[in-house]
């Protein structure tokens, strides 16, 4: 096994049989034919289902709602990337040249891809056992000081609470941009409320993503009303 993989594997806990696994699971779909994709896909189920499980069993009475929105919270793309972060996984990432030219070893998204992979890898390499616990392991942290209240109403939710409850009319979401290659956009949206001076502006990489941080920071102005 080469030696930066080496490294990998002693920071997640696992030892891979068949090196093969792995590294198709660090290699994006611009640097060949053979790359994480399908990889991807079979991690986002496995973990998925490994966070529905814990969640199940941890909070017996907590509904059908909660669970969804605290395994959103979860597994949503940011905590992935946070977790790759947290692994250095960027520097083991098998990219073309263009991706590598832009940066693509930080991007976000390109980072939960790969932590989705390599969970399949090591689900096909060692079984479901293996990939729990490591998932498990990796997600300690959040999993330890979670609690029903963890994952509150998303940010337009609770705008539009907010605003009803002052009897003033529902925000109205602009999209003032679109920048970035096709596979990796960023939009910019506006958020405005007629009967208030105020606008919040708000990014993503898809128009709810940029919607809901724009919420998130006109909620911050309200505050300050």
């Amino acid at each position: 096994m080469r030696e930066p993989l080496e490294r990998l594997c002693r920071s997640i806990g696992y030892e891979f049989n068949n090196q093969g696994l792995a590294d198709t699971a660090l290699t994006h779909r611009s640097a060949g034919s053979i790359n994480n994709e399908r990889l991807e896909f079979l991690g986002d189920a496995i973990l998925g289902f490994v966070i529905a499980d814990y969640l199940f069993a941890h909070f017996p009475d907590a509904a059908e709602g909660e669970l969804s929105r605290l395994r959103a919270g979860l597994v949503k793309g940011d905590s992935l990337a946070q977790i790759a972060r947290e692994l250095e996984l960027g520097q083991y990432l098998n990219l073309g040249p263009g991706e590598l030219r832009s940066g693509g070893h930080s991007r976000s998204s390109i980072l939960a891809d790969a932590v989705e992979a390599l969970f399949a890898a090591i689900y096909l390499d060692g079984g479901y056992e293996s990939a729990r616990q490591i998932i498990l392991n990796l997600f300690d942290k959040k999993l330890s000081g979670l609690s029903k209240k963890s994952q509150q109403k998303d940010p337009k939710t609770r705008l539009q609470e907010t605003l009803q409850s002052k009897k003033l009319p529902l925000p109205v979401y602009t999209i003032d941009s679109i920048t970035g290659e096709q596979h990796d956009q960023c939009f910019t949206v506006s958020c405005q409320v007629e009967a208030l001076d105020l606008t919040s502006e708000g990014h993503g990489t898809s128009r709810r993503k940029a919607e809901q941080d724009a919420a998130n920071q006109f909620l911050r102005l309200l505050e300050n009303v």
